[in-house]
């Protein structure tokens, strides 16, 4: 490596060792924290503790704070050494693709080797903890969650089949069983619904994402709906799955497993979330192949199956304590 530009130059001729001003090793720390944060893929973490948090919190029976608390953390550890391990085996396709090219492993912040060990380790640790501080049930299911979405979802199904989001949508969709398990050791009626109302949101959620990423899963040769099947088939699609989860997320309710607090947010919600289907099913943009436009039903559909999700487990929690 030549001299550092810039650097003072000893006499005879080496540069001289430069140290890196408090501001600037700061920011680099702060950078190099938060690629290996990135590799946690945070907000797919929130969305699943969040689901896992409400499951613990309406089991019955009493857990005692700090397990509790740690419960959550194993959750958190779990969903992110996922999502690590994910990072490192895609990382090849991310590198092309441009929502993903900029992650720390395919834009070489960080090494492919580092960032397995790191999920590897993750996983063991938080399965581990939940044995100490739950019990062998919810260890477990965070066991099984971790090991379908690395060896189902990422490694076999993604690159193979346009049904790779349905069938891995299981993955996502054990934290409220996991909860529930921490707290009973057992599983549940309500934690099963809470469950498959995750695994038939998560289709609509994802294709909507696939259209208006269509080009980049096409770069990098995923074989997702838009692109195996076309436009008008995922709309379809996306339709026939919200047709579905909205009476699947009424069955809580209807079977008196929730009140009517819940209910009311289930009809609500779910029309809602008809309505952008709807939105999606009618739009004609796009059907060449261009760029969708920043307002496209896709994109709104999308954005709001998010708070859907968030909403809709919340009026479970507050209608099992205020309802």
């Amino acid at each position: 490596m030549g001299p550092v530009a810039g650097a003072p130059v000893t006499a005879g001729g080496a540069a001289a060792e430069v140290e890196l001003s408090p501001p600037a090793a700061e920011l680099s720390a702060w950078t190099e924290i938060r690629d290996w944060v990135t590799l946690l893929k945070p907000r797919v973490m929130l969305l699943v503790v969040f689901t896992g948090v409400v499951g613990l919190l309406v089991a019955p029976g009493h857990l005692n704070p700090f397990l509790a608390a740690a419960s959550v953390l194993c959750i958190a550890m779990g969903a992110g050494a996922a999502g690590a391990i994910n990072m490192w085996y895609d990382r090849d396709i991310d590198a092309v693709m441009r929502r993903t090219a900029g992650r720390p492993v395919p834009a070489g912040r960080i090494s492919a080797e580092a960032a397995l060990a790191f999920g590897v380790v993750l996983a063991i640790v938080s399965v581990l903890v939940m044995l100490l501080a739950a019990n062998p049930v919810a260890a477990a299911e965070l066991a099984a969650s971790i090991a379908f979405y690395v060896f189902v979802y990422t490694i076999w199904l993604k690159r193979r089949t346009p049904q790779n989001i349905v069938i891995g949508g299981a993955a996502g969709a054990f934290p409220p069983l996991i909860g529930w398990a921490a707290v009973t050791g057992s599983v549940g009626a309500l934690p099963a619904l809470l469950c498959a109302i995750v695994f038939f949101w998560t289709p609509p959620h994802f294709w909507a994402l696939s259209l208006f990423a269509r080009s980049d899963y096409q770069r990098a040769g995923v074989p997702m709906l838009p692109v195996v099947a076309g436009l008008r088939t995922t709309r379809r699609h996306i339709f026939l799955y919200s047709a579905l989860l909205v009476p699947l997320s009424l069955l809580p309710w209807a079977l008196g497993l929730v009140g009517a607090v819940y209910g009311a947010a289930a009809l609500l919600l779910g029309l809602g979330f008809i309505w952008h289907a709807l939105r999606v099913l009618r739009d004609q943009q796009n059907e060449t192949g261009a760029s969708l436009t920043r307002d496209a039903p896709a994109k709104a559909l999308f954005r709001f199956s998010i708070s859907y999700l968030f909403l809709l487990f919340t009026a479970v929690a507050v209608d099992r304590f205020f309802g």
